[in-house]
């Protein structure tokens, strides 16, 4: 299928369709569609859409061969997480779309939990699960909007001084235990529920994110529209985190930052201060030369056996 086409529209009958937008993780996916299959029977009715953003690795064939109730849409070039989802937001017409990367996998009844949560508080526009790391500890998927001192502190050597800051755990939300449902700034697009009336409201993801913080930029519309953004831990997945971004890390790290700045520029900039519009971007700049730079000595470093 094209790049540019969209699928044609799932059975809208369908109460959640599950977004999963792929790139080269073909193992990682099978492991999540069958986490989904296996663990999760209606009600609700749902329809897993696979996106294959060009994928070299035999990911489209597989889920074509292996599980044939889902839909696969294999695009020509990789579209990035946003443009990608937005194909499926645009063509699917479900009561929910749960955002889902292929390195997940959900545990059993947690799309019933999800849906049940949603439906039993309208005024959620966004839900999303309890993540854990692959060791069982608590993945920090729920947290605060980004700020000059959290980012101070969270991507520079302040951090490593002072690995407990306040303004870290501020982020991160880390001094809360996680096992309680709660409104948040935002919840990481691993994992993440959306409601039909907030895509109606608010439209699609920002595709000029090309991959990271779109996830924030969305929530961050959503409540700006009134909608409640709510961490629920009656449901639960588990995130092996950045399988595919792995592949290019470099590449991603520029991109992390430039999606940085979009969200700044974006939201932030129009009432920061003439000083912070200019630290601001600066702070940016100096911390993805910073781990360019580190990035680039490991590698060097690995040549060389050291």
């Amino acid at each position: 299928m094209s790049a540019h086409r969209t699928p044609e529209p799932p059975d809208t009958r369908v109460d959640v369709v599950i977004a999963i937008i792929n790139w080269n993780t073909r193992d990682d996916l099978a492991l999540c569609l069958r986490s989904i299959y296996e663990g999760n029977t209606p009600p609700p009715t749902f329809l897993p859409v696979v996106v294959d953003n060009a994928s070299a690795d035999g990911s489209a064939d597989m889920v074509a061969e292996q599980f044939p109730q889902a839909v696969v849409v294999r695009n020509r070039e990789n579209r990035g997480f946003a443009a990608a989802n937005n194909q499926v937001l645009k063509a699917s017409h479900s009561r929910y779309v749960f955002l889902l990367n292929p390195d997940t996998q959900v545990h059993p009844g947690a799309l019933r939990e999800l849906t049940q949560f949603m439906d039993a508080h309208p005024d959620v526009g966004i839900c999303g699960p309890l993540v854990l790391n692959p060791d069982g500890s608590v993945q920090y998927s729920a947290r605060r909007f980004p700020t000059p001192l959290a980012g101070a502190f969270r991507n520079t050597f302040l951090g490593r001084l002072f690995p407990n800051n306040r303004y870290t755990r501020d982020y991160l939300l880390s001094d809360w235990d996680h096992r309680s449902e709660r409104d948040v700034d935002w919840l990481s697009g691993a994992a993440m529920m959306i409601r039909r009336e907030v895509i109606d409201q608010i439209g699609l993801l920002d595709e000029q994110f090309f991959m990271y913080s779109e996830d924030v930029d969305y929530c961050y519309r959503a409540g700006e529209a009134g909608w409640r953004v709510t961490f629920f831990p009656g449901a639960c997945i588990t995130h092996a985190r950045a399988h595919s971004s792995d592949q290019a890390q470099i590449r991603m790290l520029v991109q992390f930052h430039r999606s940085m700045y979009r969200f700044w520029r974006k939201h932030y900039a129009p009432r920061s201060s003439w000083p912070m519009r200019l630290l601001a971007p600066a702070g940016i700049v100096a911390r993805a030369g910073l781990l360019l730079a580190k990035n680039l000595l490991d590698r060097a470093r690995g040549r060389l056996g050291r």
